[in-house]
């Protein structure tokens, strides 16, 4: 076996491990999905104070909303405090404090909080708050969010009769899945991560992952973990695996949502995407070794996590599987099947998918027409996360490029007038020659008999088009005008 033959066979193995870990997920949610997390009634009195923090930094247009959502939680207004920790640089901060002056007077405990300098980004707003916060417990909810009225009282108790837990996280919903394909696609892939993965490590007792926001944090258990720390990207996943490493337990409602908006723009989506990336090959790096040296883990635990941590590496793999393809076929080697088995791993993500869907919705049969594309974009943003994945291993923390929001909800809302609006990111011309890669790999294949290789080489040609396509019109599209209400220029009087 040839060298270059050697590494594609590594990477093929290696990205068969993750469509076997997403077996193993379904599995286990299957297994585990009616155990049922339901605290014991609690009266009113005995509920503790609370801290909300919404963290934010150039929100415009979504502020208002945000602050509407968190003033009308349903929990006693003398045990709840409510902290805007604001960042912005432009408008954001006199629309925010206009919207809380107005809740203030309704004797809602609500400030806007500014920090000397933006040190630390998300992770330092948080842990700025948190030394001004009076709750033993706090909630935490990113500025796209409008978290439901019932929300702490269906999560809070769970605190009380479990002295060691230190974090419930709940289920993201969606504000705009239909607005567009690009919407729905997002939409099927947090309904799989939230409705099967999130469930299956929960109730399995594997290590699970704060998701930055829709979650509620005991107090002691933050800072008893290490605080809130910017040395990654990902502080959410970074906090939550020290907390359960540590020795605190953690858990799952899938039964509680929280609605929050998907990004319509495709550049914003790769920029969350990127940043997640980084964040969890940073956090990867800073954990691994104690994972694997933990007395309390066990193997499959230990597995399971470093799997967890390193999933965004599968896109690096895919893009090393491409690259080496050509070569390959140019020498006239025989690249490596895995055969049927392949193709049955490969499936783990549809089955997860499939599953979630099915679990959430009466027409999930419809809904899965959208997996098509969901593959495209998931395929096609391999260049743009392979790129985070180098800068997570290379670097410690980095610029928080935040994820632009637009309050969109309805078809009659517009983001292209916005000045969030993104432009062209130059991961265009890594996905437009990868595009033109796979296109003369198929070419190679097809002259060369090698026609079991069509399949891949022209989805990865379709995947990497469509994403690089989508961003060019999206950037260059005629620009909509920006509507009042969009800008929190205007506010309900109740």
């Amino acid at each position: 076996m040839t060298p270059l033959t050697l590494v594609y066979t590594i990477t093929a193995l290696w990205l068969a491990a993750y469509g076997l870990n997403a077996f193993i997920l379904a599995f286990l949610y299957l297994r585990n999905r009616k155990r049922s997390s339901e605290p014991p009634p609690i009266e009113l009195e005995a509920l503790p104070t609370v801290t909300v923090q919404v963290p934010t930094y150039n929100e415009r247009h979504v502020v208002a909303r945000a602050i509407d959502a968190v003033a009308a939680l349903d929990y006693p207004r003398d045990r709840l405090q409510i902290q805007l920790l604001d960042d912005s640089t432009d408008d954001t901060t006199d629309l925010a404090r206009e919207r809380a002056a107005f809740h203030r007077s309704r004797g809602l405990d609500i400030s806007v909080l500014r920090r000397p300098e933006r040190e630390g980004f998300k992770a330092g707003a948080l842990s700025w708050g948190l030394a001004r916060a009076r709750g033993d417990f706090v909630a935490i909810f990113d500025a796209d969010f409008r978290p439901k009225p019932d929300f702490l009282l269906r999560t809070v108790p769970h605190f009380l009769h479990r002295p060691h837990l230190g974090l419930v996280q709940t289920r993201w919903s969606h504000l705009n899945a239909d607005y567009s394909p690009l919407t729905r696609a997002q939409a099927m892939a947090f309904d799989g991560h939230f409705v099967v993965e999130q469930t299956g490590r929960d109730r399995s007792g594997l290590l699970m992952n704060f998701n930055g926001t829709a979650g509620v944090w005991r107090k002691t258990c933050i800072c008893t973990s290490g605080g809130w720390q910017s040395t990654t990207l990902s502080e959410d996943l970074d906090l939550s695996y020290r907390a359960q490493l540590a020795g605190w337990e953690t858990l799952y409602l899938p039964g509680v949502d929280a609605p929050a908006e998907l990004p319509p723009q495709i550049a914003a989506f790769k920029r969350q995407q990127a940043r997640w990336t980084q964040g969890s090959v940073q956090t990867l790096r800073k954990l691994m070794g104690t994972i694997l040296r933990s007395p309390r883990l066990s193997l499959p635990q230990k597995s399971m996590a470093l799997l967890h941590l390193s999933g965004y590496l599968a896109h690096a793999l895919m893009v090393l599987l491409l690259i080496t393809t050509l070569p390959l076929l140019l020498l006239g080697e025989k690249p490596p099947s895995l055969g049927n088995v392949g193709l049955l791993l490969s499936l783990g993500p549809l089955l997860i998918y499939a599953i979630s869907q099915h679990a959430l919705y009466p027409d999930w049969r419809r809904r899965l027409l959208t997996f098509p594309l969901l593959i495209l974009v998931g395929v096609g943003i391999a260049w743009n996360n392979s790129v985070a994945v180098w800068r997570g291993l290379r670097r410690w923390g980095g610029p928080f490029a935040r994820t632009p929001k637009f309050h969109v909800e309805g078809s009659s809302d517009h983001w292209s007038g916005s000045a969030y609006r993104l432009g062209i990111d130059k991961s265009v011309l890594g996905e437009g020659a990868l595009a033109c890669y796979a296109l003369a790999a198929a070419a190679v294949a097809h002259a060369t008999g090698r026609y079991g290789m069509l399949p891949f080489l022209l989805l990865y040609a379709a995947a990497f088009g469509t994403v690089a396509g989508v961003e060019i019109v999206q950037a260059l599209g005629r620009r909509e005008p920006a509507e009042p209400e969009d800008l929190g220029e205007s506010f309900s009087p109740n």
